[in-house]
């Protein structure tokens, strides 16, 4: 739900202090892409930017950022939605993505932002303020690609507390960035006489201001905060000299000084309304049980006291953030049980009108696990989908044991974590709660214990997988089966997304020990291929032809893949069908058949039908290249190269080894060999440590023909080496005669150079192991 008080411009008070050399400092930014405002709290970055708004007349799309919006759905779809308030109409194909969930890990959705941005007319200035809040690296990198290809009309600005982690990320030159700096926001000491003259009732002198003026260094609030505390003083001269020390301590002292002063009617509301983060007068009066509550924000506004207005309307408000955060310790030093009670009555008052993410964040400040519980049960699957990293901080803060007789949250939380990559917190949590749902058994319909068990021992079996233990993970598999045999909601859960467990859709991609591999897939597709609703199998499919198509069976891997292709089950699912179809392709490249393998890859795009399609067809273009590659086309290939988003440079990923090895052979086609073998280096790195032979064989396999076609015939033959070391224990051929006459030619010098120098005892490597491979290209 948009919230609309985040999109508007917080105009401040028409008496302000004019700045016309600040003004035209951020209206420098126009000449760039991307302007920061960072600086510490207090120093008016809001107000310089909303007043700099109403200063050049730019038009400008606006979101206030919190700590809700540290999520990658939520916070581009406040990006496009306040865009929209400028252009009526801005974001009709970016929210059919962003409802459905895109992925955090890619750009579809803001590739159709870029296209909307450059079909508009007019400049425009996108602000993102208190961007602070934000630490998802997912929003960092995202924001970083969206200014890197941003048309020239189009600029950002972003205000933040502190050197904003973005400037860290990888923004090229092409990206010029404009910075206002916490210098640049202080008064000067001419500013700072105005301020006292203009806006205040105050009659300091010269001397006085000026005083004040060094001892706060300028600083806005710093100022503002003294000017409403020496309003009570009797002495005027000696409250300016206590104003002392850095800003914490001054804004301390002054806010302790403003306080004290005000009338014990307003310390009350105050306090009481301290923990809102917005508020208009139906939730202060809920929290404080005061009547005229409008009247009462109406005055603190009058009064100067710190407070800020959401919409022109003045219905919504919320204090600056220095005040809320000296009020919240007021009250917890003096009554922390009425916080408590506070966040309990706001909760209550968020939840009926409809705001339950709101809701939640108050009932688990008031420490109400249960009704925060109830509301996440409630929207568990909205929120797996498109806010999983606010639920993941949710379920991270509430006590297990209000998990119990909740095990679909439970489990939900587990496929969280392990989404996210934190295995050994879902390890522990799988194995707690193996044992919790058995206790379950009396509390719970016989339907409901079932459903619970059948999915932890799911994610059971994934924990096993994922420390490669084959032997428990078909443990796991029988114990699934004897409670949910017609298969778990989590076996196929955002399969046809482009994120979710990757490492699941190919085994072989994380399994060193194929024999058993191939004991453990043929076991379970046989029991399980009979059941017509049950596409989890497919994951084997691909699996297991890859397994065969490896060992050079290449009969049996087509009648599997042909098994596989007929399921109606299994067409849904975009990540089955395109390994399948890869599979497929490789199968009749290898028996050579390359009109039937070009004809299925350029069949599939139109069989995905998922949220994700763009992303998916960035795979399927890279498989075109290695396939035009394959077939001699290298310009095609070339074309690719020049047009993809994957670069040598690019951080290697264990989820994109297949894209990336395209990436190295496309490069050393188009006489970049010393490009390809620098990335082929990462990713050897990489996949050793992640413990995955098979990607390594694959890298070195590449390496030795790279090498060797720069005629560097030494190192060539110690890479070869190194892959048949590892490759020989599990039988791999294709990986080898796939590389065709050079590793043919490299073969068999590697056997006879092995034969001078007595081969098993120099490689462990046997004769008869690369005479077979060299006998399979026949």
């Amino acid at each position: 739900m948009i919230e609309s008080t985040k999109l508007h411009i917080p105009h401040g008070r028409n008496s302000l202090v004019p700045r016309p050399s600040l003004m035209n400092k951020i209206n420098e930014g126009m000449t760039a892409r991307l302007t920061v405002v960072s600086a510490p709290a207090g120093y008016g970055k809001s107000t310089a930017l909303s007043e700099w708004v109403k200063y050049s007349g730019s038009r400008a799309a606006w979101v206030s950022l919190d700590k809700q919006d540290n999520d990658w759905i939520t916070f581009w779809s406040y990006v496009a939605a306040a865009v929209e308030e400028q252009f009526p109409g801005f974001g009709a194909r970016i929210r059919p993505l962003l409802k459905k969930g895109s992925s955090i890990f890619s750009e579809p959705a803001l590739d159709v932002m870029l296209n909307e941005f450059r079909e508009t007319a007019a400049d425009l200035v996108i602000i993102l303020d208190d961007y602070h809040f934000i630490s998802l690296p997912e929003i960092h990198d995202s924001l970083v690609y969206l200014l890197q290809h941003l048309p020239p009309h189009i600029h950002f600005f972003i205000a933040g507390r502190t050197d904003l982690a973005i400037l860290a990320s990888s923004i090229t030159e092409a990206v010029t960035v404009h910075k206002i700096t916490m210098q640049d926001l202080s008064f000067q000491l001419d500013e700072g006489m105005i301020f006292f003259r203009e806006t205040t009732d105050l009659r300091l002198t010269k001397k006085q201001v000026t005083q004040l003026y060094h001892q706060t260094e300028g600083w806005i609030s710093g100022l503002q905060l003294a000017a409403i505390a020496l309003k009570s003083s009797d002495n005027i001269s000696r409250s300016i000299d206590g104003i002392r020390g850095q800003h914490q301590d001054i804004s301390r002292y002054l806010l302790e000084e403003m306080f004290s002063h005000l009338p014990e009617p307003i310390r009350v509301f105050l306090l009481e309304t301290s923990i809102l983060s917005r508020m208009n007068h139906s939730i202060c009066e809920v929290v404080t049980g005061q009547p005229d509550c409008q009247e009462q924000l109406e005055s603190l506004e009058q009064l100067n006291l710190f407070i800020i207005p959401l919409d022109d309307q003045r219905n919504w408000y919320r204090y600056h953030h220095l005040l809320s955060d000296f009020l919240q310790e007021q009250l917890t030093a003096e009554d922390p049980a009425k916080i408590t009670e506070a966040h309990i009555h706001v909760a209550h008052w968020w939840e009926h009108y409809g705001f339950e993410a709101e809701a939640v964040e108050h009932y688990l400040e008031g420490k109400q696990y249960e009704d925060a519980v109830r509301l996440i049960e409630k929207n568990i699957l909205h929120l797996l989908q498109s806010r999983s990293v606010v639920l993941n901080r949710w379920l991270s803060v509430i006590p297990e044991h209000y998990f119990a007789g909740k095990p679909m949250v439970e489990v939900f939380y587990i496929s969280v974590l392990l989404g996210v990559g934190k295995w050994k917190a879902a390890f522990k949590r799988i194995q707690q709660a193996e044992v919790s749902f058995q206790t379950l058994q009396a509390t719970l319909s016989e339907q409901a214990y079932h459903q619970a068990m059948g999915n932890i021992y799911f994610m059971c079996s994934v924990s096993a997988y994922l420390r490669k233990d084959l032997v428990n993970m078909s443990k796991y598999f029988e114990e699934m089966e004897q409670h949910i045999p017609e298969g778990s909601f989590f076996q196929t859960m955002g399969r046809n997304r482009h994120q979710g467990y990757d490492a699941f859709d190919d085994h072989l991609v994380y399994i060193n020990d194929l024999h058993y591999a191939e004991e453990t897939l043929v076991k379970w597709i046989t029991l399980w291929e009979s059941n017509r609703e049950y596409p989890f199998v497919g994951f084997l499919f691909v699996s297991y032809t890859k397994l065969l198509y490896e060992w050079n069976r290449l009969e049996e891997a087509a009648v599997s893949i042909h098994k596989a292709l007929k399921r109606e089950d299994i067409k849904p699912y975009a990540r089955i069908l395109i390994h399948l179809t890869v599979s497929a392709v490789r199968i009749h490249t290898a028996q050579g058949d390359p009109e039937g393998a070009s004809e299925l890859l350029s069949g599939l795009g139109s069989q995905i039908d998922s949220p994700d399609h763009l992303l998916f067809m960035k795979r399927v273009e890279a498989e075109q290249a290695f396939l035009a590659l394959e077939q001699g086309r290298v310009e095609e290939a070339r074309a690719w190269l020049q047009s993809c988003d994957v670069t040598f440079t690019d951080e290697v990923s264990p989820n994109l080894v297949a894209e990336h090895l395209i990436l190295a052979r496309v490069l050393a086609a188009c006489e970049q060999s010393d490009n390809a073998l620098q990335l082929l280096e990462r990713m050897y790195q990489l996949l050793c440590k992640e413990d995955r032979q098979r990607g390594q064989i694959q890298v070195l396999v590449l390496q030795s023909v790279l090498h060797q076609g720069m005629g560097q015939t030494e190192t060539a033959l110690g890479k070869l080496g190194a892959a048949l070391h590892l490759a020989q224990p599990q039988g791999y051929i294709r990986s080898f005669i796939d590389e065709g006459t050079a590793m043919k030619e490299l073969l068999t010098s590697y056997l006879k150079l092995g034969r001078e120098s007595n081969m098993r005892k120099r490689t462990e490597v046997s004769a008869e192991y690369v005479e077979r491979l060299l006998q399979s290209f026949e």
